[in-house]
C-alpha cells in the first residue's frame, strides 16, 4: 500500500510539472487457488455474487483468465461505433441511505467529472481518426452505473466508420483504451511503464468479431490471470485508479481496494 501511495504522489508531481494530465496507475494482488479448486469455479462464483455485463472466461493450455469487467471498450454494428469509458468510482454504502449518498456524491464530484471528461475527449479524438468529419458525438455524459461493490461514472461516445475502413483500422486508432492509460495517451503510457511492471492481460481487451463487421469488446479490468504449475493455480489480479492533479494518494489506494473487493470475496468465499 505504501508503495502505491508513493507512486500516486509521483504521478501527481509529474502532472503538476506539465508532463501529463492524467494516468491510470494500478497495483497487483497475487496468490494461489486453494487445493483442487479450478479457475472456472471462480468464474461461476463471480457470476453469482457480482454480475458484470462483460464477464468472460478463457481457458488455454496451462493458463486461464477470469474477467468480471463492467466496461465496454468498442462496439460496432452496421458501421456505427460506440465506446463507454468508465472514470470515477465510489464504494457501495452499508445502508440504502448511505448508498444513495455515495452515488450522488460521485455524480456531483467535480474531480470525477473532470477525470471522466478528459478520457471522453481522448476517445472522441481517437474515434475521429476513423470517422467522417462531424460524426463523432457524445450522447450521454456522467451516468452513474451501480454494481455489486461499486458505483461507476460512465459516458458514451459514438462515431461511424469511414467507408472502406474496418475493425482493424478502428483498433489501430483506439487501442489501448483511454480509460486505463491516460491523457495524453502515449506520454501517460510512458509514465505507467516507469512505475508498473508488465500488465499482462490486465487492461487489454477481450473481443469477438463477426464476418459481417460486427464487433464487441471489453476492457479487461476486474480480471484475474491464472497460470498452472505443479502446485495448482497461481493467480494475479490488478486494480487501478485514474490519477489527476488533485488526487489524494490514500483515497486512490482505497478506490483500488473497492474495485478489487468483489474478486477478493469470490476468492476467499466471503459472503458466499
Amino acid at each position: 500500500p505504501a508503495a502505491y501511495e508513493a507512486a500516486v504522489a509521483e504521478v501527481v508531481e509529474r502532472i503538476l510539472a506539465g508532463e501529463i494530465f492524467q494516468a491510470n496507475i494500478a497495483r497487483a494482488w497475487r496468490g494461489r487457488l486453494a487445493g483442487q479448486a479450478d479457475p472456472f469455479d471462480l468464474f461461476v462464483r463471480l457470476r453469482s455474487t457480482s454480475p458484470a455485463p462483460f464477464a468472460a472466461w478463457l481457458r488455454l493450455p496451462g493458463r486461464a483468465m477470469v474477467s468480471n469487467s463492467p466496461e465496454r471498450f468498442l462496439k460496432v454494428r452496421g458501421g456505427a461505433i460506440e465506446t463507454r469509458p468508465i472514470k470515477g468510482t465510489r464504494p457501495r454504502g452499508a445502508t440504502p441511505p448511505q448508498d444513495r449518498a455515495l452515488a450522488a456524491e460521485l455524480l456531483a464530484s467535480a474531480k470525477d467529472r473532470a477525470e471522466n471528461l478528459m478520457i471522453v475527449d481522448l476517445m472522441r479524438n481517437d474515434l475521429a481518426r476513423v470517422s467522417p468529419a462531424g460524426s463523432v458525438r457524445t450522447p450521454e455524459l456522467f451516468k452513474v452505473e451501480t454494481y455489486a461493490n461499486v458505483h461507476h461514472l460512465v459516458s458514451t461516445v459514438e462515431g461511424r466508420l469511414k467507408p472502406g475502413l474496418g475493425v482493424a483500422d478502428l483498433l489501430r486508432a483506439t487501442f489501448p483504451p483511454g480509460s486505463i492509460t491516460g491523457a495524453p495517451k502515449v506520454q501517460a503510457m510512458k509514465v505507467i511503464a516507469s512505475l508498473e511492471g508488465p500488465r499482462g492481460p490486465y487492461c487489454g481487451s477481450l473481443f469477438w468479431a463477426g464476418f459481417d463487421g460486427a464487433f464487441e469488446s471489453s476492457v479487461l479490468i476486474r480480471s484475474v490471470g491464472l497460470v498452472q504449475d505443479a502446485g495448482g493455480w497461481r493467480l494475479e489480479a490488478k486494480a487501478g485508479a485514474g490519477i489527476v492533479a488533485d488526487s489524494d494518494p490514500l483515497a486512490e489506494r482505497l478506490e483500488t481496494e473497492a474495485k478489487i473487493d468483489a474478486l477478493r470475496r469470490a476468492l476467499t468465499g466471503e459472503g458466499a
